[in-house]
């Protein structure tokens, strides 16, 4: 299980890196899982950031992620390739050399034959010294953690596995709950009404999206977030009343 704090508010950071994301040559899949994913067990992820290989760009987002955050998430760069420079980067970014770490080699040699590991391969085993290994029961080739950074890789089915392995041993908060109500609204229609609610329940967080559905228009849906159950029902109630009186309201 992670290690719960449950009076803390525990944040993260997310660097994702690539060119092959900016040039929208690899469709990124993995922004969206690992938010649901560590929303689910406590932690919030306030900030997203994608950054090409360049090494001082991902030097620069790692030290500023990292002094705000109580966790920074990278994904990518972490290959076989002359262009997979993550471990590097984050290694500069703590101030650390970089080795080839046995037991990452051991982890390879459990997939590869001795006489496949080559340079190209044993990149994948290079991370700063120090670091605490992430598993990767995929392709056995681990992801890493050195101080509050957590470096996996870009491919979505090895990075779920690391993030699986990785999870029992992060720091996390109180979970945030949530409720969902379609409105069947325009948000127009309950913006005012809505910002009145919200500012009854300032310790709720109360969003509204709105979606265009080709039979009935535009219609919203109301997300709302709180760590507090009790208040959570409060707000869903005021919620509810709120949306059945602009429905009297424009019915009658």
């Amino acid at each position: 299980m992670p290690n719960a704090a449950d009076d803390a508010t525990i944040t993260a950071g997310l660097l994702v890196i690539g060119d092959e994301i900016l040039s929208g040559r690899t469709k990124d899949r993995n922004i969206g899982y690992i938010a649901e994913y560590v929303t689910a067990i406590g932690i919030d992820l306030r900030e997203v950031r994608v950054v090409p290989d360049v090494e001082a760009e991902i030097v620069a987002a790692v030290n500023a992620l990292r002094q705000r955050y109580t966790h920074v998430f990278t994904t990518g760069g972490i290959g076989p390739t002359h262009d997979d420079i993550t471990a590097d980067a984050v290694a500069k970014a703590f101030g650390l050399p970089v080795v080839i770490d046995q037991r990452a080699v051991a982890m390879l040699a459990e997939r590869i034959p001795e006489q496949n590991l080559n340079e190209a391969r044993l990149r994948m085993a290079r991370m700063p010294q120090g670091a605490e290994l992430i598993a990767n029961p995929i392709s056995k080739a681990p992801g890493f953690s050195i101080g509050n950074v957590h470096v996996m890789a870009g491919v979505p089915q090895i990075m779920h596995a690391m993030l699986d392995a990785l999870a029992p041993r992060l720091k996390t908060g109180k979970k945030m709950l949530s409720r969902s109500l379609p409105a069947g609204l325009k948000e127009g229609d309950i913006g005012g009404p809505l910002a009145a609610v919200q500012a009854g329940f300032p310790d709720v967080a109360i969003g509204s999206y709105p979606t265009f559905d080709e039979k009935v228009g535009f219609t919203t849906t109301l997300v709302l977030r709180s760590r507090d159950p009790e208040r959570l029902a409060a707000a869903e109630t005021a919620v509810k009343a709120m949306l059945d009186e602009v429905r009297r309201r424009l019915a009658g």
